[in-house]
């Protein structure tokens, strides 16, 4: 069926749509005001060099963004437009391509992570010497900045009255579709010296990774199917999401991250299952509300991920005592590569490093034990996490590590540690996950896989594995480590009153 074409009045002969991490047509904010406000509308995206730069030459989130521009550009094309790929960087790229097209107007989605909002401000003053406006957009969160603050005009840092807020301002206005292809009449043919295929990896210096044996599926077209297979199963995921062994998550945070699904359509879906009484819903709709709480958090505290030296939300925190020097250097290897001796923490890293994908529940359980096991700085996981994470995002990711770190907003208490091996316990508990991604002590009976240095010689002998040589011994012994944590914390905590 083709689109239904609406008549509206436009304010602009020739806008462009610069699309960042917002890669769909349908329900998209920015590109729905492009549409109803000028006559004639292109589509851009830039590769920013400013980001490709600073990353590994074989990313997956690169091949990912790639593939999802492709099919963004072959259904321009069934529309009478194309969509332009620059590869530059973006701050210098967009001012100079809207003056050459002789555009009005640039339309953007919001990014409130810092480095985005110091290249959006000098794209607006740009921009704003030439004469041409700018304007941005909500569409990564349901509810940003100061939608929801509290009785005192602040922006809120525990989660549950956010929650409750959120709960009670959300409404269908909120969650209803942008009907961008209602307006479609406006897409413009690109002229010719801009009207190019998608580069390729090897053009833009990359590398090809195994996105495509992993089976991750890309763009608009890929996240429904994803959402229509979790779909099928969103009302037990109350009781399956911390499994790692088990399909419980919804696997939609990659195209969260790039836009490929509108957070209107998953918000709006769960919510409306939730009130139908779906608990599992309800639980996913939580999991979506944390995200915007974690936007809303950077948007207020850019403090917390603003260059390197990143900053605890609870400024006390920042007095820790790490554990540093060659020692911890190795103890930092030893995490990142698997071999901390501890199976449920050593797969889930083989899990990251293999796939760029870690589970939910495992997030949590190797940030600790880096953390409060190794004393470990947080910002350490964080930097690691954020090279490795298909569906990195600055600011769940660092909620993430404050929380497990007990440094950040409505963080858990600093005497909560997680114990490895009861975590692997409970949430794996015959070891599948294990096995899958630590083959070597696949013959440990489902007692010692958790820790297999508790074994008795002669299963060790009987399964293959001779600790130290095929799998390490623990890198620290549980027990210790949290008393030293205990005390490294409580150095740090400002006396009781004060």
């Amino acid at each position: 069926m083709p689109p239904i074409l609406l008549a509206v009045d436009k304010t602009y002969p020739k806008g462009l749509m610069w699309l960042r991490r917002d890669l769909r047509l349908d329900d998209n904010a920015a590109l729905y005001h492009a549409l109803r406000s000028c006559r004639q509308v292109l589509c851009v995206f830039v590769f920013d060099t400013d980001i490709l730069d600073e990353l590994p030459r074989a990313d997956r989130r690169v091949e990912f963004i790639r593939e999802s521009l492709v099919e963004i550009d072959a259904r321009l094309r069934t529309l009478g437009s194309s969509l332009i790929v620059r590869h530059a960087a973006a701050a210098e790229e967009i001012p100079a391509l809207a003056r050459a097209l002789e555009v009005q107007a640039v339309f953007a989605n919001r990014d409130d992570e810092p480095a985005a909002m110091a290249r959006d401000t000098r794209v607006f003053g740009d921009l704003a010497n030439a004469g041409i406006s700018f304007q941005t957009f909500k569409d990564q969160t349901v509810f940003d900045r100061d939608e929801l603050l509290t009785q005192a005009a602040q922006p809120y840092s525990v989660f549950t009255p956010y929650k409750r807020a959120w709960l009670s301002k959300v409404d269908p206005f909120f969650l209803k579709p942008y009907p961008t292809l209602g307006y479609a009449d406006a897409l413009a043919p690109v002229p010719d010296e801009y009207r190019k295929a998608v580069p390729t990896l090897a053009d833009l210096g990359f590398e090809k990774t195994n996105l495509a044996e992993l089976e991750i599926p890309t763009g608009s077209q890929g996240g429904a199917a994803l959402f229509e297979d979790f779909f099928a199963r969103i009302d037990r995921y109350h009781e399956t999401r911390d499994f790692p062994a088990v399909r419980g998550p919804s696997y939609m945070s990659v195209h969260l991250r790039f836009g490929t699904v509108s957070i209107r359509r998953l918000a709006g879906v769960a919510h409306q299952l939730s009130l139908q009484g779906s608990q599992g819903a309800a639980t996913w709709l939580s999991e979506l509300i944390w995200r915007d709480f974690y936007f809303q958090i950077l948007a207020h505290h850019p403090r917390l991920a603003d260059g390197k030296e990143r900053q605890s939300f609870r400024p006390e925190y920042d007095k820790i005592q790490w554990h540093h020097g060659k020692h911890a250097d190795g103890l930092f290897e030893a995490w990142c590569n698997g071999q901390t001796g501890y199976p449920l923490i050593d797969a889930a890293m083989a899990q990251i490093n293999q796939s760029g994908y870690m589970h939910n529940r495992l997030r949590m359980v190797v940030a600790s034990f880096l953390c409060k096991d190794l004393g470990l700085d947080w910002r350490r996981g964080e930097r690691y996490f954020e090279i490795h994470l298909n569906d990195f995002e600055l600011s769940s990711n660092n909620g993430g590590w404050q929380w497990a770190s007990s440094s950040g907003c409505d963080a858990q208490p600093y005497f909560r540690i997680f114990n490895p091996v009861t975590q692997s316990e409970r949430f794996d508990p015959e070891g599948k996950f294990i096995r899958r991604y630590l083959p070597q002590l696949a013959k440990l009976s489902n007692a010692a896989i958790h820790a297999p240095w508790t074994a008795k010689p002669v299963e060790l002998v009987a399964a293959g594995i001779e600790l130290g040589k095929n799998y390490p011994k623990p890198v620290v012994d549980h027990a210790e480590a949290r008393e030293r944590t205990l005390q490294r914390y409580a150095a740090a905590r400002p006396p009781a009153g004060k």
